[in-house]
């Protein structure tokens, strides 16, 4: 359909410049959100090209989350002042979702790499290594406190990581001091932890201290860890190595990708003096 001031477009024409399907715009123009320039005698709607704009910043407000009731009420009262202050606000929003898949990213590339880690370990080996420095965000004490206490401890803390965005995908592992240990007390742990490999600032940090750790690995859930400790214990009179202060211990495998606890596994590191 033409006239003096140009061509118009049907409603299929209209539809295929701007890649939705018919019914879309017949759904904007009920709501009143999007309606054609134009509707004839005979019920026939039409579109201007000057209307394709606007239809183009539409489906842009609502592929970044706008509700549709939000972009009409923009519609409504359009200025441009109105618009830049909603680009604006828009791209402060894409940013901190950028930041936020970028941060997801990093703790995706973590938990790959310490799986790939994983795989090539051989569970029954005992090995003496040096370990550096390692900063981890610790929870609060955790020493003989109730299991309802426990439970407590280990929802603020993982709060902590997510509002502080200190999660970094590493495994949430256990602190036990030599007093425990030495006692048997193997599951009395002190702290929770993450490590932290880029530490922000701010932030109450713990730093593990460089040095030798026995390692070892336990298969099965903490009921049997004793016998594991007791294999380590075995290896450290034969090194002739001395308990250090503290023993960490982090989940390799557990639930996230094994069905049955007799086949989690446990990372043990003993810190030793020689």
């Amino acid at each position: 359909m033409n006239n003096k001031n140009g061509k118009y477009l049907t409603t299929g024409e209209f539809a295929k410049l701007c890649r939705v399907n018919k019914q879309t715009l017949f759904y904007y123009d009920q709501i009143g959100l999007f309606s054609p320039i134009l509707k004839n005698e005979k019920g026939y709607r039409y579109y201007s090209i000057r209307q394709i704009e606007l239809f183009f910043v539409i489906d842009l407000l609502k592929d970044i989350g706008m509700s549709l009731n939000d972009i009409q009420e923009y519609t409504q009262n359009k200025t441009p002042e109105s618009f830049l202050s909603l680009m604006y606000r828009k791209k402060e929003e894409i940013v901190e979702k950028l930041q936020e898949i970028e941060a997801k990213k990093k703790i995706i590339d973590s938990k790959i790499a310490l799986m790939e880690e994983a795989s090539r370990l051989n569970f029954q080996q005992i090995t003496l290594e040096q370990l550096p420095e390692v900063t981890l965000y610790l929870s609060r004490n955790i020493e003989n406190i109730t299991d309802e206490k426990f439970v407590e401890v280990v929802s603020d803390f993982i709060n902590e990581l997510s509002q502080s965005k200190l999660d970094t995908g590493y495994p949430i592992g256990v602190i036990t001091k030599r007093e425990q240990v030495l006692k048997g007390e193997f599951t009395n742990y002190s702290y929770l932890y993450m490590e932290q490999p880029h530490p922000k600032e701010g932030y109450p940090y713990f730093k593990s201290v460089k040095g030798d750790f026995l390692i070892g690995y336990h298969i099965g859930d903490e009921k049997t860890i004793h016998k594991t400790y007791k294999r380590l214990f075995s290896e450290m009179e034969r090194l002739n190595l001395t308990l250090g202060d503290f023993v960490f211990e982090e989940y390799i495998y557990d639930t996230v990708v094994m069905n049955h606890n007799e086949d989690y596994v446990t990372k043990i590191m003993i810190q030793v003096i020689k």
